[in-house]
C-alpha cells in the first residue's frame, strides 16, 4: 500500500467524528486535502456544517466543493478540527506547517473544542525534530531575529541548521499572513515544551510549529490499518 492509500484512509475515519450542524475547522496539506474532499461529498449528499479554512488554499478548494465557509470574526467558536501534521509523537505533541499555514493552523484549533489530526504512519515518531521545525517571523528585522531563535534554541538543547524558507521562484516564503518562514534543523527536539516557551520570547516570532497540547486524537493509517491515538483516553469519541 501507499502512503496516498493511507492518507485517504485516516481522513475516512476522520469524517466518522463530523456530526450534521457542526462548526468545522477544516486543515491544510496533502492528508487535509482528501478529508475536504470528503467533507464536500457530504455537504452535496446533504450533510450542514459551517466550515473555517485554515489556509487560503484550503479556502479556495472549499468554495470549489461548494462547502459553506465562515470565519472565525463571524463564528468565533468551533466543534471540531481536523487537519494533517508533518510529525506526531505518541503524547500527540506535533510539528506542523511544512505547507507555511502554521499560524492560521494554530488560530483555528485553539479556538475549537476537538481537533483531530490525521496523518499517514510516516509521520509518527518517537522524538520529534527530523522534520524541520517551521518558525514564523516578521519580515522586519529578519537577521537580526534569526540569531536569537538560534541563540534561544541552544538553550533549549537544539542546534541545527536555520533555513530561509525559498518559494518556488527563488525568492522568501511569503505565509497567508505576509510573514516569512525560519525552517529549524534541528533533528531532535528533546523538550517540546523548553523550545517552545524559548521561541515565544522572541520578539519578531511570530509563531512556531509545535502544537503541544492542542489535538485530542490522533488518526494514523499505516501497513497494521487505522490506529486511534487519545491524548485523553476517557475523551475519546465524546
Amino acid at each position: 500500500m501507499s502512503a496516498d492509500l493511507w492518507k485517504q484512509q485516516a481522513a475516512e475515519r476522520a469524517l466518522d467524528y463530523v456530526r450534521d450542524g457542526m462548526r468545522l475547522g477544516l486543515g491544510t496539506g496533502s492528508t487535509a486535502v482528501k478529508f475536504v474532499d470528503l467533507v464536500g461529498a457530504r455537504v452535496k449528499a446533504g450533510l450542514k456544517v459551517l466550515c473555517v479554512p485554515t489556509s487560503e488554499a484550503t479556502r479556495v478548494q472549499a468554495e470549489r466543493l461548494g462547502i459553506p465557509l465562515t470565519t472565525l470574526d463571524e463564528t468565533p467558536a468551533l466543534d471540531l478540527t481536523v487537519d494533517g501534521a508533518d510529525e506526531l509523537d505518541d503524547k500527540l505533541r506535533l510539528i506542523k506547517g511544512g505547507g507555511g499555514a502554521l499560524l492560521r493552523e494554530k488560530i483555528v484549533a485553539a479556538a475549537s473544542k476537538r481537533m483531530i489530526v490525521i496523518a499517514d504512519a510516516s509521520k509518527r515518531v518517537a522524538t520529534l525534530g527530523k522534520f524541520p521545525l517551521p518558525v514564523e517571523v516578521v519580515r522586519f528585522g529578519l537577521a537580526a531575529t534569526r540569531r536569537m531563535v538560534e541563540s534561544v534554541a541552544a538553550e533549549a538543547g537544539c542546534k541545527g541548521e536555520i533555513r530561509l524558507r525559498l518559494a518556488k521562484d527563488g525568492q522568501p516564503f511569503t505565509t497567508d499572513g505576509g510573514n516569512h518562514i525560519l525552517d529549524c534543523l534541528f533533528g531532535r527536539i528533546g523538550e517540546p515544551e523548553k523550545l517552545d516557551a524559548a521561541l515565544k520570547r522572541v520578539p519578531g516570532v511570530v509563531e512556531n510549529g509545535l502544537f503541544l497540547g492542542m489535538a485530542d486524537l490522533a488518526i494514523v493509517a499505516g501497513p497494521d490499518g487505522v490506529v486511534e491515538i487519545a491524548r485523553d483516553p476517557a475523551a475519546k469519541g465524546r
